[in-house]
């Protein structure tokens, strides 16, 4: 097949997927509507929001209508609700309509680089096989970093979330009542804590009850520590005691953890940097082969073949599911959980 031809066509199938997704939906329930309120109720107080001004690209390509309507109906089905608490958990000013838009771009500029790229300098990515690579690669990627800013952000919360729950103990024994104590949280903390901590004052000024507001920053953050702060804060609640006394055992908990899983991290750096180097090196290699001497990979596409498909392609295809299952089996190894 013409590798134009099949740009084509994986360019259409990529619109097509996108529209025919957008249709169906269910219905929002107040909680959930209150809880993206407040959320983007404390994303337009978040300076960083100034990059929505409405002179910019951005607001004239995504600012109108019709990007409204395709997010309200992103929204209404379960997986663009989850898409909008994902973007919300990697703290992107995204919208489901940018996103979608992204990947898309992504899905279809790819493929359109790598045919450009096989037709003038690099002649070994004139096939289809590279072509079907890019594909999946501009569709991976924009979720690979989202789950990246999620990852460092989850990080970052987790890293100052026992001095935060110290903060909010020493408020309580000050006399302040619980939302007093988080709104000094809010004051005197950094991003991600102040924003989470925020939503959570916004939601409860709407009318959430307070434990569920909690819940849904769990929801949203996803953070064992948090979770088991929250928990105890709910059942405390509901049966009494010193919630000081209980916030500072927790602090001391998650503080213990987080140096014994700092002391297994460097224990285990040269394991991981083995299956780094295990799945990377190869890849190098071929990319630095393809520069060099761009028709030193040609006799792999080329005959004898096996069912249509050219032998080189199969052990290729083979060499990598062989570093991908090396590098899945170092990782699983060295994630030793606390």
């Amino acid at each position: 097949m013409n590798p134009a031809v099949l740009v084509a066509l994986l360019a259409a199938a990529a619109v097509l997927l996108l529209v025919f997704g957008l249709f169906g939906g269910r219905r929002v329930s107040p909680t959930e509507r209150i809880e993206q309120v407040a959320v983007a109720a404390a994303d337009a107080a978040d300076p960083d929001g100034a990059t929505r001004s409405r002179g910019t690209l951005r607001s004239r390509l995504f600012g109108g209508r019709a990007a409204a309507n395709v997010d309200r109906a992103v929204e209404g089905r379960d997986w663009g609700s989850d898409m909008a608490r994902e973007l919300a958990r990697a703290d992107l000013q995204l919208r489901p309509s940018e996103y979608l838009a992204m990947r898309a771009g992504a899905v279809i500029g790819a493929p359109v680089i790598t045919f450009l790229l096989g037709k003038t300098i690099l002649p070994s990515l004139d096939n289809g096989i590279a072509l079907l690579v890019a594909v999946v690669l501009g569709w991976w990627v924009p979720r690979f970093w989202v789950n990246r800013r999620k990852s460092k952000r989850l990080s970052a919360f987790n890293d100052h979330l026992a001095d935060t729950i110290t903060l909010i103990a020493n408020a309580l024994r000050a006399g302040a009542s619980f939302l007093q104590a988080i709104e000094l949280v809010v004051r005197e903390t950094q991003p991600p804590i102040s924003t989470e901590f925020n939503r959570v004052i916004r939601e409860v000024n709407l009318g959430l009850p307070f434990e569920q507001a909690l819940a849904n920053m769990v929801r949203r953050v996803r953070s064992d520590d948090l979770e088991l702060m929250t928990t105890a804060i709910t059942i405390q609640h509901q049966v009494g005691g010193n919630l000081a006394e209980i916030l500072d055992s927790i602090a001391y908990t998650i503080r213990e953890r987080i140096r014994i899983m700092g002391e297994i991290r460097v224990l285990t750096a040269q394991q991981r940097m083995s299956g780094y180097v295990v799945a990377g090196l190869p890849i190098f290699l071929v990319v630095i082969l393809s520069v060099i001497a761009p028709t030193f990979m040609e006799p792999m596409f080329g005959d004898p073949t096996i069912g249509g498909i050219p032998v080189g392609v199969i052990i290729l295809g083979l060499g990598a599911i062989m570093m991908a299952v090396g590098f899945l089996l170092i990782r699983r190894i060295v994630d030793i959980e606390v």
